[in-house]
C-alpha cells in the first residue's frame, strides 16, 4: 500500500522544552531560597509574601507541575507523534494547553506568595485556578484521545498505556480532592473535614505522586531509554505485567501516610499492605528500564545522557524500595514527621524526576534543531554535579530524620524527655540544613549549565519547526481477535475498552477505602465537648492556612509514650468534625500544636508571632510582624459562618445573627488579657490591636485541643 506522507509538529515540543528549562531554574531557585531560610531564618524578614509557609508551597508546585509538568508534555507530544505515525489531533488544542498550562503556573506564582492557599499538599491552589487545571486536563485529553483515533500503528505501545493511565486518573483524582465551597474569589472550604479530609487528601496527594510524577515519567522512559540506547526494551511480558499491577495496586497506598494517626485501624493496614505489594511492579519497571541497556555499557560511560537515565532509573528503584519500607509501622513510627521523609520525597525528585528530564532534553535539543548537542563536556560536567548535589542533598536529611526520631523518644531514667524542649532537637540539626542547602546549590548549578547549553545548541541549529514523516495508512480496527492473537496484543488495538479498563482499575482501590469512611458514622466517633469554632477562631484559623504554618506544625498526636509525654492526650478522630479542611501536617519543623491551646498565656503568643526569639531562642521560625499591623479582614465572616453551616457545622441562629458582635467581643477579651503586660501596655497600649490579624491568629492557638481538655477536667 502507498505510504502518505504527513509532518509531526516539533514546534509544541520545543515550546514545552523552553518552558521545562525555564520553570526547572526558577522553582529550585526558590526551592534554594527556602532551604537557606532554615540557617538564616531572619534574611526575608518582616517580608510576608517571601516567608517559608507561602514560598514551601510554591517551591513544590513550580518543581512538580511547572518543571516536572512540562517535561512529561514535552516528551508525551513528541513520543506519541511517532509511536502513532501521526500528527497531534489539533494544533490550535496543543497552543491552548501550553499556554493554558503556564498561565495556570504563573497563577500559581502570584496567588501562593500572597497567602491563597486551600492548605492541601499538592494540592493548594484555590478554586478558579482548581477549574482551570481541569479545562486545561479536558483540552489535553482531547488532543490525546483524537491523535490516538487518527493513528496510523495498529497497537499502542507500552509507553502509551502509561500515558492513558495518568490522563484518566489525575482527572479522577483532582476532581474529587478539589470538591470544595467558594466562599469569595480565592477563597474556599474543603466539602471534607478531618479524617474524611486526610483520607481524601492523601489518597489524592500519594497518587499525585503516582499518577503525576511516575506513570507519565515511565511512560517517557519506555520511549526515550531504547530510543536513545538504541536497544529494544528488555521485556514486553514484564511491562505488561508492571503496567497493570502497578496502576492497581498504586491507588491503594494513601494511607500510609496517615499511619498512627486518628484514621481507622482498617484504613491504614489497607494502606500498609498495598504499599508494601508496590514494591513489586516497580522494581519490575526499574529492571526493565535498567536491562534495557544490557549490551550497552560501554556506549553509557560515554553518552551522558544514558548516564543521566541509569541513574534516574536507579533513583526510581531506590524511592520505590524506600515507601514500602516506610509503610511498615515500626519504620514509620520512627520516620514520619521528620526530615527523613523531605530525604525520600526528592529522591525521586532530583534523581528520578529531573535526571530523567535533563537526559530528554539533552537528546531532544539536538533533533529538534538539527545540530549536535553544543557541549558533551558541559552535559558530563552537568550530570556529575548534580549526582554530587543529590547526595548532598539527601544523605544530611536521612542522618537528621534519624537524628530527631532518636531525640524525641529518649526518656530519663525518672521517666521524663530528655530532650523535654523541642527546640534542642532543632538546633542540633542545623548543620544537616546547611549541606541540604549545599547540595541543592549544586544541583541547581547543573541546570544552569543545562539551561546555557541548550540555549548555545539552539543558536546553532536551524529553525524548522516540521518534520516530515510517511507511513502507510491505517486499515479498518477489527473488534474481533485474530487467530493465534494475544489477548493484551487485541487489547491494544481496542484504545477506548484500554481506556476504560484503565478507569476501573484505578477506581476499585479508591472506593474501597473512601466510601465507608464518607458514608458510615461509626468509623468516626463523636465526641459530644467538641464544639464549632467561634467566628473569631475560624477567621485565625484561616489565617494560619494562609501563613502556611501547617508545613512546619503538625496537628496530630500519635499514641506514643514519647508524644503523649511531649503534648498531650492522642488525637482522636472525632476532635477534627469542624476542620475544614484538616490540618494533620506531614513534617515537624516545629512542635506539634494540637493541645497548645492553654499551654501559653496570650502575651507568650503575641511575642512568639512578633518575633519568635523573643520567646524561644535560637528558633528557626520567621517572624509575623505584619499581623500586628494589619486590620482583621471581617468583611467575609458570615459568609464563612454560613459556609460551614452548609458544611454541617451546627450554628446556632444567634451565633450566625449575632457573627461579628461574637467576633468583636472575644477580640476585645484577648486584648484585656494582652494588657496583663506592662510592656505591651508600654509599646502597643495606644494601638488598636483588638482589630488586627494577630488576635485571632491567638484566638485560634488557645482554642486548640481546649475541647477534650474540657471533657476531661468534667470527668475528673
Amino acid at each position: 500500500m502507498e505510504k502518505e506522507q504527513f509532518y509531526y509538529d516539533n514546534k509544541i515540543v520545543k515550546m514545552f522544552l523552553i518552558a521545562t528549562v525555564l520553570w526547572a531554574v526558577v522553582g529550585m531557585l526558590v526551592g534554594l531560597l527556602v532551604a537557606f531560610l532554615f540557617i538564616f531564618p531572619n534574611y526575608m524578614e518582616g517580608i510576608s509574601w517571601l516567608s517559608f509557609g507561602r514560598l514551601r508551597p510554591l517551591h513544590t508546585n513550580a518543581v512538580i507541575f511547572a518543571f516536572v509538568g512540562n517535561s512529561i508534555f514535552m516528551g508525551i507530544y513528541y513520543s506519541m507523534q511517532r509511536l502513532l505515525k501521526a500528527r497531534m489531533f489539533s494544533d490550535t488544542l496543543s497552543k491552548i494547553h501550553f499556554w493554558g498550562w503556564q498561565l495556570i503556573i504563573v497563577a500559581a506564582a502570584i496567588t501562593l506568595p500572597l497567602g491563597y492557599t486551600s492548605s492541601k499538599e499538592y494540592a493548594e491552589l484555590e478554586w478558579p485556578i482548581d477549574i482551570a487545571i481541569t479545562l486545561i486536563w479536558v483540552v489535553m485529553g482531547i488532543n490525546m484521545i483524537g491523535t490516538i483515533l487518527k493513528r496510523r500503528q495498529r497497537h499502542i505501545y507500552v509507553a502509551i498505556w502509561f500515558y492513558l493511565a495518568t490522563l484518566v486518573t489525575v482527572a479522577i483524582l483532582h476532581i474529587f480532592n478539589n470538591i470544595e465551597i467558594p466562599v469569595s474569589a480565592f477563597k474556599s472550604y474543603s466539602v471534607y473535614s478531618g479524617v474524611q479530609d486526610a483520607l481524601m487528601q492523601w489518597w489524592y496527594g500519594h497518587n499525585a505522586v503516582a499518577f503525576f510524577l511516575t506513570t507519565p515519567v515511565l511512560g517517557l522512559m519506555y520511549y526515550f531509554v531504547p530510543k536513545v540506547a538504541n536497544r529494544p526494551v528488555y521485556s514486553y511480558r514484564l511491562s505488561i505485567i508492571h503496567f497493570w499491577s502497578l496502576i492497581f495496586i498504586y491507588i491503594w497506598a494513601g494511607p500510609h501516610h496517615l499511619l498512627y494517626t486518628a484514621l481507622p485501624e482498617w484504613a491504614q493496614n489497607l494502606g500498609t499492605v498495598f504499599s508494601i505489594m508496590l514494591i513489586f511492579p516497580s522494581w519490575g519497571g526499574m529492571i526493565n528500564g535498567l536491562l534495557t541497556l544490557r549490551g550497552a555499557w560501554d556506549k553509557v560511560r560515554e553518552d551522558p545522557i544514558l548516564k543521566f537515565f541509569v541513574v534516574a532509573i536507579t533513583g526510581y528503584g531506590m524511592a520505590t524500595f524506600e515507601g514500602p519500607m516506610l509503610s511498615f509501622k515500626t519504620f514509620n513510627a520512627i520516620t514520619h514527621y521528620t526530615d527523613w521523609i523531605v530525604a525520600h520525597v526528592h529522591v525521586g525528585a532530583l534523581a528520578w524526576n529531573g535526571f530523567m528530564a535533563a537526559g530528554i532534553i539533552y537528546w531532544l535539543a539536538g533533533k529538534l534543531w538539527k545540530t549536535e548537542l553544543y557541549s558533551k563536556k558541559l552535559a558530563n560536567a552537568h550530570f556529575w554535579i548534580g549526582t554530587l548535589g543529590i547526595l548532598f542533598y539527601t544523605l544530611p536529611l536521612y542522618v537528621a530524620g534519624f537524628m530527631q526520631a532518636s531525640m524525641w523518644k529518649q526518656f530519663n531514667p525518672d521517666g521524663t524527655l530528655v530532650y523535654g524542649n523541642f527546640l534542642e532537637t532543632v538546633t542540633e540539626i542545623i548543620p544537616m540544613y546547611a549541606m541540604r542547602a549545599f547540595g541543592g546549590t549544586l544541583y541547581l548549578t547543573g541546570f544552569i549549565l543545562l539551561a546555557y547549553n541548550i540555549i548555545k545548541t539552539a543558536r546553532a541549529g536551524s529553525t524548522v519547526e516540521d518534520e516530515l514523516a510517511e507511513a502507510v495508512p491505517l486499515k479498518k480496527i477489527t473488534s474481533s481477535r485474530v487467530q493465534g492473537e494475544a489477548v493484551h496484543s487485541w487489547l491494544e488495538r481496542r484504545t477506548v475498552l484500554f481506556t476504560i479498563l484503565v478507569a476501573v482499575a484505578v477506581l476499585i482501590g479508591g472506593a474501597v477505602e473512601i466510601i465507608p469512611l464518607l458514608t458510615v458514622d461509626s468509623n468516626i466517633p463523636k465526641i459530644t465537648a467538641v464544639k464549632p469554632y467561634t467566628p473569631l477562631e475560624l477567621e485565625g484559623r484561616d489565617l494560619y492556612i494562609r501563613e502556611g504554618c501547617n508545613n512546619c506544625h503538625s496537628q496530630m498526636i500519635r499514641p506514643f509514650r514519647s508524644e503523649v509525654e511531649r503534648y498531650g492526650e492522642y488525637s482522636k478522630a472525632g476532635e477534627f468534625v469542624y476542620d475544614f479542611p484538616f490540618l494533620w501536617g506531614s513534617k515537624r519543623t516545629g512542635p506539634d500544636l494540637h493541645r497548645i491551646g492553654g499551654k501559653y498565656n496570650d502575651n507568650w503568643h503575641f511575642n512568639h508571632m512578633l518575633d519568635p526569639r523573643l520567646t524561644s531562642p535560637g528558633s528557626i521560625m520567621p517572624q509575623y510582624p505584619w499581623l500586628l499591623k494589619n486590620d482583621l479582614d471581617i468583611s467575609k465572616t458570615v459568609e464563612k459562618v454560613n459556609a460551614m453551616v452548609i458544611l454541617g457545622v451546627p450554628y446556632t441562629q444567634f451565633e450566625l445573627d449575632k457573627a461579628i458582635y461574637l467576633l468583636k467581643n472575644q477580640a476585645t477579651e484577648i486584648e484585656k488579657s494582652l494588657r496583663q503586660d506592662p510592656e505591651y501596655v508600654k509599646n502597643y497600649g495606644n494601638s488598636n490591636m483588638q482589630d488586627k490579624e494577630i488576635i485571632a491568629m491567638i484566638a485560634y492557638l488557645q482554642r486548640l485541643g481546649i475541647d477534650i481538655k474540657a471533657e476531661q477536667t468534667a470527668q475528673n
